[in-house]
């Protein structure tokens, strides 16, 4: 193989390996994410890029997911961007980021229709993450540590 093609090959899989595709989807989609009966753990967390709360709380979320990943532990970031922001907005955040674990745009603009299906906790506000497995569920309204959520799925992981 040639020196350039070589080069260009491994900026190829570079490009790959650190794009993500971002699954849109309204909440019918996303609705048998929220209450599937397995042994995993799901911490899903609702956020926004333009929530500086949910932007600082990010690296707990990709810490659990690195953290976790030899763990039936499932961490999905839901954003609830809007749509027309995805191109210049949303992608060029995961990418600058590096997010791994998927993320998700939320794009369902009746928020008072699916809100209460999440959690009829929830009021609304972001962060808002939701954890579960078949025997533990809870909902949090709130911003978290690495450690706050390691010690919430370290006491409600289903034992394998």
């Amino acid at each position: 193989m040639k020196p350039l093609n070589f080069v260009f090959l491994l900026l190829l899989i570079g490009k790959v390996m650190s794009a993500q595709e971002i699954r849109i989807t309204d909440f019918n989609g996303l609705k048998p994410l929220l209450d599937k009966r397995n042994d995993t753990t799901y911490v899903v967390n609702f956020w926004a890029t333009w929530c500086s709360p949910c932007v600082k709380e990010l690296p707990a979320f990709e810490r659990v997911h690195a953290e976790y990943s030899n763990q039936a532990v499932s961490v999905k970031l839901v954003s609830l961007d809007f749509r027309k922001q995805l191109e210049n907005r949303l992608i060029p955040f995961v990418k600058k980021h590096n997010l791994q674990p998927e993320v998700i745009l939320l794009d369902d603009p009746d928020s008072n229709a699916w809100i209460d299906k999440v959690s009829p906790e929830w009021s609304g506000a972001l962060p808002a993450t939701l954890i579960y497995n078949r025997n533990f569920r809870a909902f949090y309204e709130r911003g978290f540590t690495y450690e706050e959520l390691a010690e919430i799925i370290n006491l409600n992981m289903i034992k394998q």
